[in-house]
């Protein structure tokens, strides 16, 4: 499948997620937060979303600010982040109490990274005609 996803679109996607994440776990006005479950619950959210807003600080893209960070290999984290924070109230037996806000927002930050244009997994890889040989010469 090809990205459909522009690269300043990503941009968009990637702030809000980050500030979303890191805001996710405490009380708000329209959701009360699952900060009272602690550990896992509680310092994941808040380690990947600080680690998304660096990298959304230094992204090589149109709304990163040091513009140092190269995009594929910010996909390509997206990707592993993402995955992690949609397992992780599983792997840490927080399930029963809190999943929604992790699942929802690591699926975004995943499928973000897979269908942003620029990813290095869908793009599609050519090799010159000739470049594997056969293996009659030995």
């Amino acid at each position: 499948m090809k990205p459909f996803i522009s690269t300043k679109f990503y941009g968009v996607i990637n702030w809000v997620g980050c500030i979303l994440l890191i805001a996710s776990p405490w009380n708000t006005p329209w959701y009360s937060g699952f900060y009272v479950y602690g550990g896992a619950a509680l310092f994941l959210p808040l380690l990947i979303g600080w680690l998304e807003f660096i990298m959304a600080v230094f992204s090589n893209n149109e709304h990163g600010l040091i513009k140092v960070f190269p995009m594929e290999m910010h996909l390509f984290l997206d990707v592993i982040v993402g995955s992690f924070l949609m397992a992780s109230p599983f792997i840490y037996a927080f399930s029963h109490q809190v999943f929604w806000p992790q699942v929802l927002l690591g699926g975004m930050f995943f499928f973000a990274g897979i269908f942003t244009k620029g990813s290095l997994l869908t793009k599609e890889h050519v090799y010159p005609q000739g470049q594997l040989t056969g293996t009659d010469s030995l």
